[in-house]
């Protein structure tokens, strides 16, 4: 039997990452509300212009506000929301330094984007996803966490973060018939990386000697994991973290 389309929402949706899981999403006939700090709007016409159901929002995951707005802009738009997509996140434009040189202001700023937002975006569509009585929440993590590479102290105990909020999620959520999941990419070629040359900086072993598949990830690696926690055969999984990141780490 054929699976009904979802309303999904996709924090950071405008480019990358983000931009690759709304087209894959919207391939596989799901509607989309692609929210993002910049380009939103443009996004959401690309994807309109390939026969999709799509809505640009702009957002700030950090703010109240944004992210309420957020909610009801796919509510109105599309009648619920039935998957939270947390994708949003601050890494491209991270300088590598030592943890000691790394300031407050930055630490938090880092905390505030990576691990205030998807709890912020969580809160505002939680009465939709419980509505829906098939939602589903999938957080974009990262295999850091488990490798703790140096020089970006702050990013990797973000991701470390979103990890734990996953399961405690998964737990208080489950009675509702709403599953939480992770994806936890490898070192991915993703528009911000190659724009901020952060490929060349992060080193070889970052990038392909570390894995059992040695070459380097794109963002269409991830399409397939996300598409998969999203769909009804998922039902039964929740509080997971799947590595998509070709072998270099074993959860």
């Amino acid at each position: 039997m054929t699976e009904s389309p979802k309303t999904v929402i996709v924090t950071g949706g405008a480019s990358g990452i983000g931009l690759a899981f709304c087209e894959h999403l919207a391939n596989l006939g799901h509607r989309i509300v692609v929210a993002d700090l910049r380009g939103a709007d443009e996004a959401a016409g690309r994807l309109r212009e390939q026969g999709a159901q799509a809505v640009g929002v702009r957002t700030d995951v950090v703010s109240e506000d944004d992210v309420a707005a957020m909610a009801r802009s796919a509510e109105s738009e599309f009648g619920g929301v039935d998957v939270l997509v947390n994708n949003a996140g601050l890494f491209t434009t991270l300088a590598l330094k030592p943890f000691e040189q790394i300031g407050n202001a930055e630490w938090m700023r880092v905390m505030e984007v990576n691990t205030l937002g998807p709890f912020n975006c969580a809160k505002a569509v939680l009465p939709a996803l419980r509505r829906s009585g098939r939602g589903r929440v999938v957080n974009i993590a990262s295999i850091v966490p488990m490798k703790g590479p140096p020089n970006m102290a702050h990013y990797v105990a973000s991701k470390g973060a979103v990890i734990a909020f996953t399961r405690s999620l998964a737990r208080e959520l489950a009675k509702d018939r709403i599953t939480v999941n992770a994806i936890a990419p490898g070192f991915t070629l993703s528009d911000g990386v190659l724009q901020n040359d952060l490929h060349n900086r992060i080193g070889d072993n970052a990038r392909t000697t570390g894995r059992c598949i040695q070459r380097d990830q794109v963002a269409g690696d991830l399409v397939g994991a996300l598409a998969y926690l999203v769909s009804d055969g998922a039902a039964f999984v929740t509080g997971q973290t799947l590595a998509v990141d070709g072998g270099s780490v074993f959860l």
